[in-house]
């Protein structure tokens, strides 16, 4: 009889199986343990976004003007499976999907460097280049955290940077993105009147302003053995020193921006509005970083937003809503399925075919005969 030598050699030496057992065994666990969760898989797109902003234009003259000189120049690159475009009004939209085996980020290189060419034939009107973009499953927020309460916007919005500057710092996060927040803006509502009785236009005012907030660097200065670098530092401090800006008439007249226009410190003009039981909302939406696990991410913030509100923010500060559903039915469905699918992989083996069989038939039986039974009661 022929001998197996490495079965001969296990059963010769059954300590060193047993601990090379444990050794795979606690490589398996620890393997679970930092095993990434996902409830979708990280799918790249080989696909790249080139949209243009052309305000007051029609459908059409963003076609003719903007969307086929954008067309001819990407449609020269090579690895290009398809190109699609959508031309509306004040807006251009083009969709260029390349072959499964290119990179993503040397073809989103190549389509910037193609829209550059076609910048020369764009149309002098447009208030920003065009934007080139990936699409990107990992940038979907993986939490909400709302922040609620009988408090001003203002105040609500320092309270959301606090948790915002906590989140982002952790290694798991790429960024949090707030929504719904007032942005500060500076405004100055001129008075028309006063303005053409001083001889001034708007564009001594813009320049007035503009050249007044700069920073001028002044070169450098020996200190004994160390030379230091000087600046002059003229930027705005308060809304006080835009008002008291001297204003320069074509005629050489000194004119203060406050004799002419109002210096208002204030908020962007609000397009949308949200509330809860009657009272304003700032949310934060979470974004994870590639790879990170997000049920250890998911609980860390919670650790953060309870720190928080024991130690630091006010009782009647509300902040709800911090996992949302993906988050939820990946820790207590797909986890509890990989355990549950562990578990009753063991016992079936340890079971046998024949055992399995006959326990099969037996549950079988005893479903089909539940069924006859209700349905004939």
């Amino acid at each position: 009889m022929k001998e197996f030598k490495i079965s001969s050699w296990a059963i010769d030496n059954k300590t060193s199986i047993y601990v090379l057992t444990l050794i795979i065994s606690l490589a398996g666990i620890l393997s679970y343990l930092s095993l990434p969760k996902e409830q979708f898989p990280e799918i790249v797109f080989p696909q790249i976004i080139v949209s243009t902003v052309y305000p007051g234009a029609a459908p059409t003259d963003i076609e003719n003007n903007v969307t086929k000189h954008i067309e001819k120049q990407v449609k020269s690159i090579a690895g290009i499976k398809k190109v699609t475009s959508n031309s509306v009004q004040d807006f251009s939209l083009v969709i260029i999907e390349f072959n499964t085996d290119v990179n993503v980020p040397d073809a989103k290189q190549l389509v910037k460097d193609a829209v550059d060419k076609a910048k020369k034939d764009l149309p002098k009107g447009l208030l920003d280049d065009p934007s080139v973009m990936e699409i990107d499953v990992s940038q979907v927020p993986i939490m909400n955290i709302n922040i609620s309460g009988d408090f001003e916007l203002s105040k609500l919005k320092n309270y959301s940077e606090i948790i915002q500057d906590k989140i982002e710092s952790m290694k798991e996060i790429r960024r949090v993105d707030m929504i719904g927040a007032l942005e500060r803006e500076i405004q100055i509502n001129v008075n028309r009147y006063k303005m053409e009785t001083a001889n001034i236009t708007m564009m001594d005012i813009e320049n007035a302003v503009k050249f007044e907030n700069v920073t001028i660097s002044g070169g450098t200065i020996k200190m004994g053995s160390v030379r230091r670098s000087l600046s002059v530092k003229g930027e705005f401090k308060s809304v006080q020193e835009i008002a008291n800006t001297v204003v320069r008439s074509s005629s050489g007249a000194k004119v203060y921006l406050n004799e002419i226009a109002e210096v208002k410190d204030t908020y962007e003009e609000k397009e949308s509005f949200a509330r809860l039981n009657h009272k304003p909302v700032i949310t934060l939406n979470v974004i994870k970083r590639g790879g990170e696990n997000l049920i250890d991410a998911s609980d860390k913030i919670r650790a953060i937003i309870k720190d928080l509100q024991d130690n630091k923010f006010p009782s009647k500060l509300n902040i709800f809503n911090l996992l949302p559903s993906t988050t939820v039915s990946i820790d207590n469905q797909f986890i509890n399925k990989v355990i549950f699918s562990i578990i009753l992989g063991f016992f079936l083996k340890k079971l046998g075919m024949k055992k399995i069989l006959f326990l099969s038939i037996y549950l079988f039986t005893i479903i089909g005969f539940s069924q006859v039974t209700w349905q004939g009661g």
